[in-house]
């Protein structure tokens, strides 16, 4: 043999045409795209009451939509209600569409090697929004947002972005549920109502 280490890399019996799968897949893509959303109509945005609180889901991986790396969703926070406090790894923006109110942000001090480990900082720092502003959550901050006002709600629209799950970094975590959270709701267009004051 021309290879002194062939006795080594030539062993084997296994056999599967995993170059042939990525241009199958490749080749298909255009037709399954074919019948994906590219236009959402709300009546297929679905509501959840989730642990994070009150969300309608405008576009999420299992919508079967066009967009292949961005969940986004509203969050409506009641009056004088807040959100559940989470963590994730990935960056999030949120745009502001009506209402005031703050964040309470926790930086994270990280450690990724084989395993993946975080620790919360001592300061948590406040910033204060209202309708237009847009809110910026950094990669792994533990975040909280709470609405100002005792009599109307707020309105959040959320950005983050899915890549981070698909290179195996789908690291959330839920701290603490929204005061709202029950899993037993059904969130519907005339159940809401009730949440908005």
């Amino acid at each position: 043999m021309a290879w002194d280490e062939a006795t080594k890399w030539a062993q084997g019996d296994l056999s599967q045409p995993l170059y042939q799968h990525l241009l199958d897949d490749a080749m298909e893509k255009p037709e399954r795209d074919s019948h994906r959303k590219k236009i959402v109509k709300p009546a297929d945005m679905p509501w959840e009451m989730s642990r994070q609180g009150l969300l309608k889901h405008l576009i999420n991986e299992e919508m079967n939509t066009r967009m292949e790396t961005v969940d986004v969703y509203m969050q409506i926070i009641p009056p004088g209600s807040w959100s559940g406090k989470h963590r994730h790894l990935a960056e999030e923006c949120l745009y502001v569409l009506e209402g005031e109110g703050y964040d309470l942000h926790t930086d994270c001090d990280v450690e990724i090697t084989d395993t993946y480990h975080w620790r919360p900082q001592d300061e948590e720092k406040r910033f204060d929004w209202e309708a237009g502003d847009v809110i910026y959550i950094p990669p792994n901050t533990i975040h909280q947002h709470f609405n100002a006002n005792p009599d109307k709600p707020v309105r959040l629209i959320s950005a983050i972005n899915r890549i981070y799950k698909y290179c195996g970094l789908n690291d959330l975590e839920q701290i603490e549920d929204a005061p709202e959270y029950d899993p037993s709701v059904v969130l519907n267009s005339e159940t809401l109502n009730k949440y908005l004051g």
